[in-house]
């Protein structure tokens, strides 16, 4: 095991896709925040393109052997089914780059899980700035309710047209910190916190965002 492990880090720094250390933290990792965005605001190129953002940077953390979701809901639409976020991810437990696990299973995720600033990871294993942090990145991107399931109604209004749109339009957002304006249930919700201003970047970094979304091993 030893060796095999060594020939996959040497393999990681050829492709400058990590160090050794950040192999062995990352190997078993199933949750993490996305270190980047795409680029786009809320348009991440609808589920499916959120799903491939999230195998992506982990396929980049050594950890492309999983099937990864992105924590994210429809709302209903013509031409588009009502998907739950909850329904997306598995079935857990799940674990941060650094083997911190954060929930055993759905109902501990959506009751008393670990998840805050400092277990809330990026797939490098780093900490997302949130409320005092400049810039304040603390809203994540998630369309759903506290329970995990998709909010009734316009979708422009709730998943900003089910992560197509990056301009007009609102999303619901998370706290990844459990902190907000007020110390009430809302503000401390890591998943449905409020509103977005908008769809695009520049809406999103003004209500503390910057287009970042949970990530999930689904298997």
């Amino acid at each position: 095991m030893k060796t095999t492990g060594m020939i996959t880090c040497g393999v990681l720094l050829a492709l400058g896709l990590g160090s050794c250390t950040s192999f062995r933290q990352q190997h078993g990792m199933s949750f993490f925040i996305s270190s980047v965005g795409t680029g786009r605001g809320a348009d991440l190129g609808g589920l499916e393109g959120a799903d491939q953002h999230c195998q992506a940077l982990a396929a980049a953390a050594g950890a492309g052997h999983r099937t990864w979701r992105a924590y994210l809901s429809n709302s209903l639409a013509p031409g588009s089914p009502t998907v739950h976020a909850r329904d997306r991810i598995g079935k857990g437990p799940w674990q941060n780059a650094r083997g911190v696990v954060i929930a055993s299973n759905l109902a501990e995720l959506h009751g008393n899980n670990n998840l805050n600033k400092q277990t809330a990871l990026t797939e490098k294993g780093q900490l997302v700035n949130g409320r005092g942090d400049t810039p304040n990145e603390h809203d994540i991107l998630t369309g759903s309710r506290p329970d995990g399931t998709a909010m009734a109604g316009d979708p422009g209004k709730t998943t900003c047209g089910n992560w197509t749109l990056s301009g007009a339009g609102a999303a619901i957002v998370g706290h990844h910190d459990r902190l907000g304006l007020r110390d009430d249930e809302p503000s401390r919700s890591w998943n449905s916190s409020h509103l977005s201003r908008g769809c695009s970047l520049e809406n999103l970094r003004a209500s503390g965002g910057a287009g970042l979304i949970y990530c999930f091993a689904a298997n």
